[in-house]
């Protein structure tokens, strides 16, 4: 008997949640387990910085694969088990030549995954009720992000820090058992043309006015984001070193906590007031909580500031694939446009730190994080002056 849509979406639901389980254990445990392991600092940030760039590298390669791909099941199923080998080999062999050539596989593998989620939601439900869709994915990843630190961050402490990577091998098999309940029968593929060809040509994609633009957007949201936290652990380290761990860790939780609660009333909500107002809610938030970075002297205040960070997490995480799906119809270049703005967020995101701790090293703390205030307002002002509305029914009305 086949499966029915509704076990489809749940299948959909959990493998959502068991990858951000593992997803979860690439985080900063990795250079907790090479510290251990008497491992340089240079020699960690090595190989750190060689998965971002090779992430980057891929996003674009990677969002053009899984529109190429027959299967988007198979694509997922192959970078799941990509992720897993990546997992085993850093448990069991941590010299230099395998974490690196472990993080790479890593970062190519998962420059496919968001692409093929985004890819198998919009199959499975249509355009309609998509914004729904992508609300209940983010909470669900929220959820398991939340659970798997937390887990991870127990098995690290009563075990080993090795056993977190056997760990999130494991975690491979429930999330390969949820994503076989996706019947491939229920993912709608895009439409293209009679020889199987997207309809839009890849400079067609490249040179559309409107993912640019939303491209710069969340360039400049990455570029006044990326850097708050970490130059806030730093402050919080060199005020308090006893509990600066457990102030961040705080600080991880609550825009966790936020987004599983937020998201799928973002998703509705999308639908219902348009993309635009709620990425100026965004823009504004991030705005507002880089300013009020810059003031306070509590530390605990910062615990509560988070909220913000929450709230921005639970937009961008529904937006961000509605804005490129409502851009990219009848094209069949949806992941490949996932792609491209998985570039901007990249390059955002590098030289985030980069302009901060240029700032905070020459002009101090409370300057750095007004400079990046000053980035969100100026994304603000770009959302405001220059993006269009996309939710389809207002683009017919235009």
């Amino acid at each position: 008997m086949a499966a029915s849509p509704q076990a489809s979406a749940r299948g959909l639901d959990w493998f959502t949640f068991f990858l951000a389980d593992i997803q979860t254990g690439f985080g900063p445990f990795v250079a907790i387990y090479l510290t251990a392991h008497q491992w340089a600092q240079f020699d960690i940030g090595l190989v750190l910085t060689a998965g971002g760039l090779v992430a980057l590298a891929c996003q674009i390669p990677g969002g053009a694969l899984v529109d190429a791909a027959r299967s988007a099941r198979l694509v997922a199923g192959l970078a799941v088990a990509a992720i897993c080998l990546s997992a085993l080999a850093l448990a069991i062999w941590p010299n230099f030549a395998v974490v690196m050539a472990s993080r790479v596989l890593h970062a190519a593998a998962s420059c496919v995954l968001g692409p093929v989620i985004a890819a198998i939601s919009l199959g499975l439900v249509g355009h309609a009720a998509l914004g729904a869709r992508l609300g209940r994915n983010a909470r669900f990843a929220s959820v398991g992000n939340g659970v798997a630190a937390a887990a991870m961050g127990a098995c690290g402490s009563l075990v080993s820090n090795q056993a977190v990577f056997f760990l999130t091998a494991i975690l491979a098999a429930p999330a390969l058992l949820a994503l076989a309940r996706i019947r491939t029968n229920h993912i709608e593929r895009p439409k293209l043309t009679s020889d199987g060809a997207a309809t839009a040509t890849l400079w067609q994609v490249l040179s559309d006015r409107r993912l640019l633009i939303f491209a710069g957007c969340i360039l400049l949201f990455q570029l006044a984001n990326a850097a708050m936290l970490p130059i806030m652990g730093s402050i919080l380290t060199m005020r308090s070193s006893t509990w600066a761990s457990t102030l961040i860790g705080a600080c991880i939780v609550v825009p966790t906590v936020i987004v599983a609660g937020v998201a799928p009333w973002v998703g509705r909500q999308a639908d219902a007031w348009g993309r635009r107002p709620l990425l100026l809610v965004c823009f504004a938030a991030l705005a507002l909580r880089g300013v009020l970075f810059g003031m306070i002297t509590t530390p605990y205040l910062v615990v509560a500031l988070q909220i913000f960070d929450g709230v921005c997490a639970a937009i961008l995480g529904v937006i961000l694939p509605l804005v490129v799906a409502d851009v990219m119809r009848g094209t069949g270049r949806f992941n490949l446009g996932l792609g491209i703005i998985g570039s901007a967020v990249g390059i955002g995101a590098a030289l985030s730190t980069t302009l901060a701790g240029y700032v905070l090293d020459h002009f101090g703390s409370s300057l750095a994080f007004y400079t990046l205030a000053t980035v969100a307002v100026g994304g603000l002002g770009l959302v405001w002056l220059l993006m269009p509305e996309t939710r389809p029914d207002a683009t017919s009305k235009s």
